[in-house]
């Protein structure tokens, strides 16, 4: 409700009437997995390091529709920080401004619902920096995987058992080969792969069997 509010307060004070697709259905049968690697995990201080997203049509993975951006920063990069992202200093000043990469990112985006693990951290950095573009939030509908994650594995279980959304133990069920993590475009594609294997389940009534011998689908990875 909440949400749907926000939407409805968002629309009326967009600030460039050009961006009104973002509250247009979009197209049928697609979503965006999207990722960004950040220098910390506070929304109210930290910055965008790198953005990526893959359009996901049914359950084909596009691999060729994708956006990569990496952001330009002034500021160095904690010696900690370039260790996890492995981006040096030099690459970030030769990055784009945030304000350049918003409205390719939200064209390339559109209205289709977004897809990510723990999506509302991501959609929390987007929206400080979109908020001083066109003071809005992001509108799109947000799916997270760990969600979904979570409704093929733990659904009606004992209260008692432990419970691991972690992404490890996510790709580990769903046998999706682990590619090297913080990097947005890698993030942005295991999502993607467990989102297209996940959904399928929900649909057929597939569930992750506890003792990680469940049954799993397709890839899906398309062009």
């Amino acid at each position: 409700m909440l949400r749907r509010l926000q939407r409805v307060l968002d629309r009326a004070r967009l600030a460039d009437r050009r961006f009104t697709f973002l509250f247009e259905p979009g197209p049928p049968d697609e979503v965006v997995a999207l990722d960004c690697e950040t220098t910390g995990l506070n929304p109210r201080k930290d910055e965008i390091i790198t953005i990526a997203a893959i359009r996901i049509r049914g359950e084909r993975i596009l691999t060729s529709q994708r956006f990569e951006a990496v952001a330009q920063r002034r500021r160095k990069s904690h010696p900690d920080a370039i260790k996890v992202h492995r981006i040096l200093d030099a690459d970030l000043q030769n990055g784009r401004p945030m304000r350049e990469i918003l409205p390719d990112l939200l064209h390339f985006i559109g209205s289709r619902p977004i897809v990510g693990y723990y999506t509302d951290f991501d959609v929390r950095m987007i929206d400080r920096y979109l908020m001083r573009l066109l003071e809005i939030h992001l509108p799109n509908q947000r799916i997270d995987v760990s969600s979904l994650y979570y409704e093929c594995k733990y659904k009606g279980a004992p209260d008692h058992l432990m419970i691991d959304l972690s992404f490890a133990s996510m790709l580990q069920d769903l046998k999706i080969p682990p590619l090297a993590q913080h990097d947005a475009f890698n993030d942005a594609l295991m999502t993607a792969m467990a989102y297209v294997q996940l959904h399928d389940m929900l649909k057929r009534g597939v569930r992750i069997a506890r003792s990680r011998a469940g049954a799993v689908g397709n890839l899906g990875i398309g062009a």
